[in-house]
């Protein structure tokens, strides 16, 4: 559910499935797309106490949180989320039939690589522009995930039908995202003075940072 209320995705160009992406480290991450209604409750449970571990740290995300479980699953799981799970070498994305056979019996603190969201990010005749969130686990960070996932989201959103995207909040403090979506391609189409109320002071109080637009057409 957004601010507008439910809105209605666009027609998909293609039916998504799921994807494998290379590191220059040697690991892989696959990308498996997932509804609510199929994903394990207990892979839901660990994105909505990672997300709100996130929000109490309150550098990068604009709700104070804590989100309740309902409130969780509405944000990230009411379209489609793509997750992630690392593998530790290039893997053949067909041998798994499931997002659970490419976790196999590892934890989900060793396996699960990160996920996002992608639904419309404006109203009725604007949804065709998409936006997206990411979460990295704590865990995983430093290994070049969030590059992956990036790519992958490059695949997924005109997939699902989307012609462009659009990142509303982009802080200014987020620079490895910045510098990101730079590679990508992405357009720096606005910049939003003291956009974000964030922990980034001494002791975890609060500054106030710009928050930059971010444009990708894919068309």
């Amino acid at each position: 559910m957004s601010a507008y209320g439910a809105i209605a995705t666009p027609t998909p160009k293609e039916r998504v499935t799921a994807r494998a992406y290379s590191m220059p480290n040697g690991l892989c991450v696959t990308t498996h797309p997932v509804y609510e209604s199929d994903t394990e409750p207990a892979i839901i449970d660990y994105f909505w106490r990672l997300f709100n571990e996130e929000l109490a740290e309150g550098k990068t995300y604009p709700q104070e949180g804590p989100l309740t479980y309902d409130e969780f699953v509405n944000y990230f799981f009411n379209s489609v989320t793509i997750v992630g799970v690392l593998h530790d070498a290039e893997v053949d994305v067909a041998k798994f039939a499931t997002l659970q056979d490419a976790i196999g019996g590892r934890s989900l603190e060793e396996a699960v690589a990160g996920c996002y969201y992608i639904k419309p990010n404006y109203p009725g005749r604007s949804s065709h522009n998409c936006n997206a969130g990411f979460l990295v686990p704590p865990v995983q960070r430093g290994k070049k995930i969030g590059g992956a996932l990036a790519e992958s989201f490059l695949h997924y959103a005109p997939a699902l039908g989307y012609r462009s995207s659009v990142f509303n909040l982009v802080f200014d403090n987020n620079v490895a995202s910045l510098r990101l979506w730079d590679k990508l391609g992405f357009q720096r189409v606005g910049l939003i003075p003291k956009a974000g109320r964030l922990r980034t002071g001494p002791n975890g109080t609060d500054e106030y940072h710009d928050a930059v637009v971010v444009y990708k057409s894919f068309e």
